[in-house]
């Protein structure tokens, strides 16, 4: 169990024992039926505060390997979908949250540390790799992306990529184009082309801003977004619906008019 590749299901364990916790797993449901279907690199789009990371979190529980959630998901609704057992905990998982990442990338280079914030993100994820795949990571390789696509080669393995807040540079890096630039083609290298293909299996990244063209770069533009003004079948795992308000409301004694006010 690591901190990016293949972490554990502590966070979303206990957010499932919250006083208010309301079941968004039958987006679990929909995830596993994009494996291995062309559209496979989900991402969704949405302001602050409607449960994105904590779809990140829940869907990193159920797909990594580096834990046992069967009693975590075990009274949650993709329990009795009959995808449920197929695909839980049974890949490689790697998990980002980009904004924690590049804080931390920030801080060490205040402190004099010769790196980068792009250069500290793909070493740590690298770091991770290497511990669990020693004999095909090499000591000197710098990219996220050769790395796996050489992994996957000699193994087969595929990787379930899972990315929260895929937008942080683009949102505080405004005035560094080189960053934008160079992160930018950090993620079409993990996403698009041949040899992506064949080491993704299933992506899913969160963010405020809507994909789209970045400067001269043609963005993640292989990406199926699912946004405010267009959430497709993903509408109701975001955010609160009606039918859920007024459970609550009915639960703890309060006026749903109210609530809807």
């Amino acid at each position: 169990m690591g901190l990016y590749l293949n972490p554990g299901n502590e966070t979303f364990a206990e957010l499932v024992q919250a006083d208010i916790y309301v079941d968004k797993t039958g987006l679990i449901a929909y995830m596993n039926g994009c494996i291995g279907k062309a559209k496979h690199l989900i991402a969704s789009s949405r302001p602050r505060r409607f449960g994105k990371t904590l779809a990140a979190q829940m869907l990193t529980s159920y797909y990594s390997k580096g834990c046992d959630s069967s009693e975590v998901f075990s009274n949650l609704e993709i329990a009795k979908d009959k995808s449920f057992e197929l695909h839980l905990n049974k890949y490689d998982v790697i998990s980002l949250d980009i904004q924690w990442m590049r804080g931390v990338a920030i801080g060490k280079i205040q402190e004099g540390e010769n790196t980068t914030v792009l250069g500290y993100i793909q070493s740590e994820i690298l770091k991770e790799l290497r511990q669990e795949y020693p004999q095909y990571v090499n000591e000197k390789e710098n990219s996220v992306a050769a790395t796996l696509a050489n992994i996957n080669q000699e193994t087969k393995k595929k990787f379930i990529i899972i990315i929260d807040e895929w937008d942080c540079v683009f949102r505080e890096d405004k005035e560094n184009l080189a960053l934008q630039s160079e992160y930018i083609n950090f993620l079409r290298s993990l996403f698009k082309g041949g040899p992506a293909d064949r080491f993704v299996k299933l992506a899913y990244i969160t963010g405020i801003l809507p994909i789209k063209k970045y400067g001269s770069h043609s963005a993640l533009n292989m990406f199926t977004e699912y946004s405010m003004t267009d959430p497709g079948e993903l509408a109701e795992y975001f955010g609160f619906t009606e039918q859920e308000v007024s459970v609550l409301c009915e639960k703890y004694e309060m006026s749903f008019e109210e609530a809807k006010t």
